[in-house]
């Protein structure tokens, strides 16, 4: 450090990478030099106990102190020091635990997670209640001996992201105090958005040491860090002395929660925002440490009794849960049962008969025999349609070696792109400059809108209108940040990266403020009109609303609204493209992570001005989509194509996390308001719902994309299962500044469900009745009708199971005994809840674009008797590969590994639907049977003429010759 530390750009230790990596790839910066410590200096890795303090070296990793530490919570009692080192290492233990990772933990160190002095560290105010002290070592002169400075951790952090070092120092180690063996406590906290693997909102580490006196217990000393209140980690000095000296009581502590809340009061505009939840979160974790110490004091005192100690503080029985965490609680052993029923392998629609004459022709076929060869024999038995079979990836996911996108090997003279992305929106792009880019050495080349009109293509997108850019035009609206405004492509990914970066666009500033919320567009009147869509039912629902009363029932009317939230993806493979031309640039192969190859073949070949013949989108696996690569996965593949077209080389486009979840949009967020009525009967206490009036609106982003669709399926969903007599539901999609959201999970089904059962929930409480007795009174029953047209009943649209599946279930889980057991455990517990969920779905399969329930397959019998299918659907882990070749195994009467999907292809199934709507295993696995079907038919004559038994192939063979 001395010998560089004045060198031009600075330097950099680095010993995990953790943070150092964060800046580098997301902020951009750049360390000309930096440093990793050798594992040689002891005194930077070690971690060792004395007499007075845990010494940990500052480079030792995390997962190396959290394993330290369970190793002194283990010690051995003989040990004079084993409480201490107990009572020291616990916190330290249990905060890691919820640190980050463990593929972090692995490598980061306690001496980075200081230096970083991040506000919101987990580590620091925990250090810093602890009285942690730090070791700062450097050597001020080559021949000079090495000085140490010792800091109190809670003294080093002077600033957001700035501490008490100098340059040339290093952090050489972190000495903290043993812990009192009685009578003092320390104590973690930590709250986040989900238990593992993520930052902090508030964090906190709190010490207190208590003293008995003749008639209570004093309160001797006391220190409370936080991270998350303030610019940095800070001790809460104020309330810290209003409860030193004073008693151990919860008076005590209930002033010290006023104290605290005047001490951290945040504007409403606080960085990170939550303002008055962040102080919330402190004053718990204050109460939830005097509930923690209480149960300590009462263990210290029962271990001691020979010694007289004053009255410990007494609270009421039902405060005690606050103490437990949920993972330091203990649980009662849980057992459980799941039934199965009888499976039923019978002779289905694979066993009809395939002669042309079926009067004159009675013998079963070889598909109706594979069904009881399957049934009967042992190798065979998991071949059989419904049954067990291992995942076609699975052995290649669990030893990571199944190829994705991303790892195809790169062909010779391959290009990296990276996006150039708009960095504004609600502006007008006045102008693009790449020649910045252009002066990176190592980057090719860079393509815009002007580049795609070169090539004579159709620069317009999407799956509904055509309201998208592949790469947005000047003098055109910015309708979000990071849409696409063209690509750089380079030697390297880092290469492309850098140059994106460096182009320069110009924006002109539009008047007046961006719609973002579903409020925004409904104050502006930001709709897409034409797709506005109702349902009505009955008479008109606002008349049947406004009554007092309804044939001498009394009309019991709610009103009130209900917000959905969006959600991201989250797939764990971001979007990748990798385009290969041919023929000198007039062929085009797209290897891309979609749900939905035709569409990525339609629009590279529409953007490219290449003939669809031409282009050929081919798709292995993909790594999650859940509904995002259905559509958004699009642009990145068209943005690849474009660039490998006019370079003539092979382009991998493969979007950062980051970018991928900034960009592509997600579920769609729901607002819904209604109004509703129920009628009472007095007599009976019976509730019937009446009628229900509801606007549902939900927030498509910048462009239309599926929002129609998704909102249709909404309305199709926000009855549920139960019969509102009067019923109108209007959708209205909101046209936003956000980008454009997409198909998810559910399809827009979830969002109207949830809008329906908090109605359902209202209207309950108004009327004073349970929720399970007003759900299964009005669930449908057999030859209701749906608003929008849809009768139950087996001469209609198949059995409606779902009342009688609500009274099996109702009866045999016991729900009237879990609710009591539940009520009975809430009037016992101030702070910990229980609840029990019962509530009926029902949910529309296929899509509501009748025309696009259909698919193809295309089977292969080869003479050896293995089997090749290519479908239209895709493969993203849900196991649809596997279920096609079992129906495949089945129809053919052979092993499963006989039977082989290599990969989806334009070029093998033409004009395929994109893999959605919870029904491919329906569509490709029926394509297939139908494909296996007239393979058995033409060779049922060879067949017929060879022994009984013969395997198949030697009938392929035959057939062939």
């Amino acid at each position: 450090f001395r010998e560089f530390a004045n060198d031009s750009g600075g330097i950099k230790m680095v010993v995990g990478n953790t943070e150092v990596g964060i800046e580098t790839k997301f902020k951009h910066a750049v360390y000309p030099r930096m440093i990793h410590p050798s594992e040689s200096i002891h005194s930077l890795y070690d971690i060792f106990s004395t007499e007075s303090n845990f010494h940990i070296g500052a480079c030792s990793s995390l997962s190396m102190l959290q394993h330290k530490c369970h190793e002194f919570m283990t010690s051995s009692s003989s040990d004079p020091l084993s409480s201490q080192k107990t009572r020291t290492a616990k916190p330290m233990h249990d905060m890691l635990r919820w640190f980050a990772s463990t593929q972090i933990r692995n490598v980061a160190c306690l001496g980075g997670n200081l230096a970083t002095a991040s506000p919101i560290s987990d580590m620091n105010p925990l250090m810093a209640a602890m009285g942690a002290i730090l070791v700062l070592a450097s050597r001020p002169s080559a021949d000079g001996a090495i000085k140490r400075r010792h800091i109190p951790v809670s003294d080093f952090f002077v600033g957001y992201r700035k501490v008490e070092k100098l340059e040339h120092e290093v952090i050489e180690r972190v000495d903290v105090p043993l812990v009192k063996p009685q009578f003092e406590y320390v104590a973690p906290f930590k709250q986040a958005r989900r238990r593992e693997d993520d930052i902090s909102i508030v964090t906190s580490g709190m010490r207190m040491t208590v003293t008995p006196a003749e008639e209570n217990w004093v309160i001797s000393d006391i220190s409370i860090a936080f991270g998350g209140m303030a610019p940095k980690t800070v001790l809460a000095r104020s309330t810290m002395a209003s409860i030193c000296g004073k008693p151990f009581t919860a008076d005590t502590f209930m002033h010290a929660r006023t104290e605290l809340q005047n001490e951290f009061r945040m504007p409403d505009d606080v960085p990170g925002g939550q303002a008055e939840y962040r102080l919330t979160l402190a004053c718990s974790f204050l109460h939830k440490f005097f509930l923690h110490c209480l149960a300590k004091l009462q263990k210290d005192v029962g271990s001691n009794k020979k010694k007289r100690y004053p009255p410990i503080p007494t609270i009421d029985d039902d405060e005690c849960s606050g103490a437990d965490g949920f993972v330091s609680k203990q649980k009662p052993c849980i057992s459980g049962e799941q039934k199965f029923p009888a499976p039923k392998v019978a002779v289905g629609l694979e066993a009809t008969h395939l002669a042309d004459d079926e009067s004159k022709s009675s013998e079963i076929p070889l598909a109706a025999k594979a069904v009881a060869e399957a049934k009967n024999s042992e190798k065979n038995d998991s071949t059989a349609v419904g049954k067990p079979a291992t995942h076609a990836s699975g052995p290649l996911h669990c030893t990571g070696e199944a190829i994705y996108a991303d790892d195809i090997p790169a062909p010779a003279n391959l290009l990296h792109g990276s996006l150039i992305l708009a960095t504004k929106c609600n502006a007008t792009m006045r102008k693009i400059d790449v020649s910045p880019a252009l002066n990176i050495a190592g980057v090719v080349a860079a393509f815009t809108h002007e580049d795609i009109e070169k090539l004579g293509g159709d620069n317009r997108m999407g799956p509904i209108l055509l309201d998208e850019f592949a790469f947005l035009p000047k003098g055109e609206v910015v309708e979000f940040v990071g849409q696409p405004i063209g690509i750089v492509i380079g030697e390297s990914q880092e290469i492309a990266e850098t140059g994106a970066r460096s182009v320069l666009v110009e924006y002109v500033e539009k008047e007046g403020k961006a719609v973002v919320s579903i409020e925004d567009a409904i104050e502006a009147g930001s709709f897409w009109t034409d797709f506005r869509h109702e349902i009505k039912r009955g008479g008109d629902s606002k008349v049947a609303l406004n009554q007092s009363q309804v044939d001498g029932k009394k009309l019991v009317v709610v009103e009130g609204s209900f917000r959905c939230g969006g959600q991201e993806h989250f797939y764990l493979e971001p979007n990748s493209t990798l385009a290969i031309p041919s023929e000198s640039g007039t062929n085009l192969t797209i290897y891309a992570s979609t749900q939905a190859p035709t569409k990525t073949q339609d629009f590279c070949a529409r953007v490219t001005n290449t003939p669809a013949a031409k282009v050929v989108v081919r798709m292995k696996r993909m790594g999650g989509g859940f509904g995002g690569k259905e559509t958004r996965s699009v642009f990145s593949s068209v943005a690849a194509a474009v660039a490998a077209k006019l370079s003539n080389r092979p382009v991998r486009l493969t979007l950062n996390r980051d970018t991928d979840m900034s960009i592509t949009g997600g579920r769609h967020a729901f607002l819904g308001i209604y109004k509703a009525g129920a009628l009472v009967d007095q007599m009976s206490g019976s509730v019937k719902l009446h009628a229900l009036d509801v606007q549902i609106y939900n927030n498509g982003g910048c462009k239309f994309d599926l929002t129609g669709p998704v909102l249709d399926r909404a309305l199709f969903h926000i009855d549920n299962c139960y019969y509102w007599p009067h019923f109108h539901a209007v959708g209205t999609p909101c046209k936003t500044s956000q980008p454009p959201h997409t198909a998810f999970r559910g399809f827009g089904g979830p969002q109207g469900m949830a809008i329906a059962e908090h109605i359902i929930d209202h209207v309950a409480a108004e009327c004073r009745i349970s929720g399970d007795r007003l759900r299964r009174e009005n669930l449908y029953c057999t030859n209701d009708c749906t608003p929008f047209g849809m009768r139950f009943g087996s001469q209609y649209t198949g059995a409606w199971n779902v009342p009688l599946m609500w009274d099996r279930l109702y009866n045999e889980l016991d729900i009237p005994k879990r609710r009591a057991a539940a009520s009975e455990f809430n009037k016992k517990n101030k702070w910990v809840k229980r609840g029990v969920g019962f509530i009926p779905t029902k949910f529309g399969i296929a899509f509501t674009a009748k025309y696009m329930n259909q698919g193809g397959a295309l089977v292969h019998l080869y003479t050896d008797g293995t089997v090749l299918v290519s479908h239209g659907g895709t493969e993203m882990g849900q196991g649809l590969h596997t279920k096609v070749c079992q129906v495949a195994a089945q129809a053919f009467g052979i092993p499963l590994e006989d039977v082989y999907v290599n990969d989806s292809s334009t070029d093998k199934v033409a004009n395929t639907i994109p893999t959605a709507a919870s029904m491919s295993c329906d569509l490709y696995g029926m394509a297939t049977l139908d494909a296996c079907r007239q393979i058995l038919k033409r060779i049922q004559p060879i067949k017929d003429s060879m022994p009984p038994g013969t395997q198949l192939r030697d009938i392929a063979k035959k057939s062939f010759l």
